[in-house]
């Protein structure tokens, strides 16, 4: 599973009322979420990520409160993956579950800067930046199929067929 876009960069420690701020987790509608994603820090990001582009952050991302609507509201923003040196873990799987790729990579803000282009192997985990292969955490087994099937829902629609 190869995903690949222009890069959004941010630092360490993006929580989830930055994702999506709480006045906005009443609503459900992923594309109206995904208009209020990343808004305290950018309140143009919307517009920036609805081409597609891969989010590059430091540690801890997504930490703080275990909303789902976090993973739902990047993805609708036109977020295709996220590479970050560290995840929360509840955020890591609220992301897969909703079909959005992670991957960690150390030292990802050093080596990728914000705009240039990369191209991320979700499985293996590289990241190819220019001429650079960077090495980062694949994703693969049970976590794998999900992201490919495009979230939980779609995953266990498959499966339950069989």
């Amino acid at each position: 599973m190869i995903v690949e876009g222009p890069v959004m960069k941010f630092g360490d420690k993006i929580d989830t009322d930055i994702i999506i701020p709480a006045r906005y987790l009443k609503y459900t509608d992923p594309q109206y979420l995904g208009q209020h994603a990343m808004e305290p820090l950018d309140p143009e990001f919307y517009k920036k990520a609805s081409k597609g582009v891969i989010l590059v952050a430091g540690k801890a991302f997504g930490m703080g409160s275990s909303r789902e609507q976090a993973a739902i509201a990047l993805k609708a923003a036109g977020v295709k993956a996220i590479i970050a040196e560290s995840f929360a873990r509840i955020f890591f799987r609220n992301a897969i579950n909703n079909g959005l790729p992670v991957i960690v990579l150390p030292n990802a803000t050093k080596e990728i800067n914000d705009g240039e282009y990369v191209k991320v192997n979700v499985e293996t985990g590289e990241v190819i930046v220019g001429n650079k292969v960077l090495k980062g955490k694949g994703i693969s087994g049970m976590a794998l199929d999900i992201l490919k099937e495009g979230g939980l829902i779609e995953y266990l629609k498959k499966v339950s067929v069989k």
